[in-house]
């Protein structure tokens, strides 16, 4: 799947919009304090909103979300005649880098992974990195941060030099490692619980992190009776619409509820380096399926924002509109 979004002619400067860019920006402007505030509050118990709201005093939580503001006003105002395309247009940008590092970190958290979940259940670990470091890696607080985190760091730095989502090939793989399941089980009779694991981490990744780019191509499916009828100033009224209150709320709770401080449902996962009930048979990554659940929100908004952008200026009938490849349903 190739990339050419950069390939495009995409104006970068149209008619004023400040209250559009105000609110598109300040979205991912709170978006992104909200992440930011939700660490400071479960990894180092900083007091929240409501906390410091209660006892009257300010802290770094409100901080983050001052400075976030502050940002978003000065930008907006420093720029009065970006277009509403352009800015759809960097926001998708970002967009594909932050999935094309996470399918990255996906694979090769995988690969690593499973290596290691296939040597401790042969018992093979303790005779290639000694006891000490065998005993280590059959725990997942120790390879979350130490063995997890340095590929996560890999993956970022490898979504920076690739110009392609890898949804393909993520496919292929999680299709092969399906395709060795069957094999080993009855070719073979042989099959370990880490196995299927790794199929069902690769196909959450493929799925959750490849829908904000299939929201961007119009790839969803849309049942419809009058949209396809209808004039580009109406669509565009549509899709804005659809945008806030259906795909950026609905993202929203899921944010709102699965990090809602330490007991949240990602929060506590996280935390607790969660696996599952086979234990030291399986792969040591249920709790990035958890994860996966607010990568998926986090992309969504952001791509729901670009489309917001793209849909106002779609009802402005300014220039460079996009024509989707994908087939509408």
């Amino acid at each position: 799947m190739s990339i050419a979004i950069s390939d495009r002619t995409v104006p970068r400067f149209g008619a004023p919009a400040p209250l559009i860019r105000l609110f598109g920006w300040g979205v991912l402007a709170f978006l992104g304090a909200f992440l930011v505030a939700n660490v400071l509050i479960v990894g180092w118990g900083a007091p929240g909103l409501a906390v410091l709201w209660s006892e009257g005093r300010i802290g770094s939580v409100a901080g983050v979300y001052a400075l976030a503001a502050a940002a978003v006003a000065a930008y907006v105002a420093l720029s009065p005649m970006t277009s509403l395309r352009w800015d759809a247009h960097i926001i998708h940008r970002f967009n594909l880098y932050v999935v094309r590092a996470c399918f990255w970190a996906v694979f090769l958290i995988g690969v690593v992974d499973t290596a290691i979940a296939f040597l401790r259940a042969e018992q093979l670990l303790a005779g290639i990195v000694g006891d000490a470091l065998a005993t280590q890696l059959g725990l997942s607080r120790f390879v979350g941060p130490y063995v997890h985190g340095p590929l996560i760091l890999a993956g970022i730095v490898l979504g920076l030099f690739t110009r392609t989502l890898g949804v393909h090939w993520l496919a292929l793989l999680t299709v092969l490692a399906e395709l060795l399941i069957v094999i080993s089980r009855f070719g073979f009779s042989y099959e370990q619980a880490f196995m299927g694991d790794l199929v069902r981490y690769w196909y959450a990744g493929l799925f959750l992190f490849a829908s904000a780019y299939t929201l961007h191509e119009n790839g969803h499916v849309r049942v419809d009776v009058f949209y396809a009828g209808m004039s580009t100033r109406r669509k565009g009224i549509v899709n804005a619409i659809g945008a806030v209150a259906l795909g950026i709320g609905t993202c929203a709770l899921i944010l709102s509820i699965g990090l809602n401080g330490p007991s949240g449902i990602i929060n506590s996962s996280v935390r607790n380096f969660e696996v599952s009930q086979v234990g030291q048979m399986g792969m040591f990554t249920k709790f990035h399926m958890a994860v996966f659940l607010a990568i998926f929100a986090v992309t969504m908004i952001v791509q729901f924002v670009s489309s917001f952008f793209e849909a106002v200026a779609d009802m402005r009938d300014e220039p460079g509109r996009r024509e989707s490849a994908a087939i509408q349903h």
